[in-house]
């Protein structure tokens, strides 16, 4: 199995960056250099403030990628961290640090299990291993993966595996696989008024009024009953802002943003439409602009959900329930060259909060669970 001390001294330098999306802080440079000593080929694509490397081993066979990111968010008032966040910590059975749980945790775990696959059967020809490490996920993600699948689909390179190390476990190691993502779209909508005197509305159109029942029914309609596969779609608004900050101005104009995640039985030209429909039926004059971030997606069980069922069941004693929730990941991106892609890392219990930790035994586990992985998708 995978050498703890070593994943172990990996994470704690992983974790010693300050690498505050998209500012790789050093960590991208030193992991180019620890891939390149177990035999990796590096490919290096920077863009504006991101740093992205691609590194691939092996000649011939199925390719199988992990898919990460070693960004992390700000960590807040230092003052109420336990320990110092770019400082692994080890408390009470827990590793400490901002990004341990997510992703640095992750990436430390595969290049430990990877090193060891292949130091001990690995056959580069027949297979092939790449890592697709980015610093650009937590902000914009736009010079980040979406410019390594752009490399790859140049290459004519398509990935039959592709693993995403993202922290996807609620309680236990192993009890949530993430098999698909739901689709981002967000509305941002100005409701034009005329502006007048609140004594005379006669002579006025208030935005607000004109907005509310076309609000009302975008907030309560059904717009599906999920599947097999996805929950619901769901409209939240996030924003609405109106008004000169007195009392007696009717406002000219209405501001707000809201955001649908959607299953795979709606495209986004589907709910934009709808929403057009909605407006128009209670005469809303407005302008709109959509920002599509993101389209759903789902991986049909094939081999790589059967090794990870597997190897999850073998080593955690688990088997995982198969979700699609959540927030967007770069899975995203991915599936344009990927046949399958499953997300399995670390628990997100306390991802973005102060005093980021993971249970130290999750580490190591997870560690020989990818190792499983990589055994079992090509030796199987």
């Amino acid at each position: 199995m995978p050498d703890q001390k070593k994943i172990f001294e990996l994470t704690k330098k992983l974790i010693s960056f300050k690498s505050i999306s998209p500012d790789q802080a050093g960590c991208i440079d030193y992991l180019e250099t620890v891939l390149s000593e177990i035999g990796f080929t590096i490919t290096r694509l920077d863009r504006n403030d991101t740093s992205n490397i691609i590194a691939m081993i092996g000649n011939n066979g199925p390719l199988f990628a992990y898919a990460g990111h070693i960004d992390v968010v700000p960590s807040g008032d230092l003052n109420k961290w336990t320990f110092d966040p770019y400082t692994l910590s080890s408390a009470n059975g827990e590793l400490y640090g901002r990004g341990i749980a997510d992703m640095k945790g992750g990436i430390a775990a595969f290049i430990g299990a990877v090193a060891k696959y292949i130091q001990t059967d690995f056959n580069p020809s027949k297979a092939r291993i790449a890592l697709l490490i980015t610093s650009d996920e937590e902000s914009s993600a736009v010079d980040g993966t979406p410019v390594m699948v752009e490399h790859l689909k140049a290459q004519d390179i398509i990935i039959d595996y592709c693993l995403i190390g993202e922290p996807s476990a609620k309680d236990n190691l192993g009890d949530i696989i993430k098999i698909g993502r739901r689709g981002s779209l967000t509305g941002y909508i100005e409701v034009f008024g005329k502006q007048g005197h609140i004594a005379y509305p006669q002579t006025c159109i208030n935005p607000i009024h004109t907005f509310a029942p076309a609000l009302n029914e975008l907030i309560t309609v059904a717009w599906d009953n999920g599947n097999d596969m996805f929950p619901p779609t769901s409209l939240q608004v996030v924003n609405i802002n109106s008004g000169l900050g007195v009392a007696n101005v009717i406002p000219n104009s209405l501001t707000a943003n809201f955001n649908f995640r959607y299953n795979n039985l709606h495209n986004a030209q589907d709910l934009e439409q709808k929403v057009a429909v909605i407006l128009d039926k209670y005469n809303v004059q407005y302008a709109i602009k959509w920002v599509y971030s993101a389209k759903p997606f789902y991986t049909k069980p094939g081999k790589l959900l059967q090794v990870i069922n597997q190897s999850i069941k073998q080593q955690l004693n688990l088997t995982p329930q198969q979700k699609t929730d959540g927030g967007t990941s770069d899975g995203r991106f991915l599936i344009d060259i990927s046949h399958e892609i499953i997300e399995f890392g670390l628990s997100n219990k306390y991802i973005h909060q102060i005093d980021e930790r993971i249970k130290t035994e999750d580490l190591y586990n997870l560690a020989n669970t990818y190792y499983l992985i990589l055994n079992k998708i090509f030796n199987d």
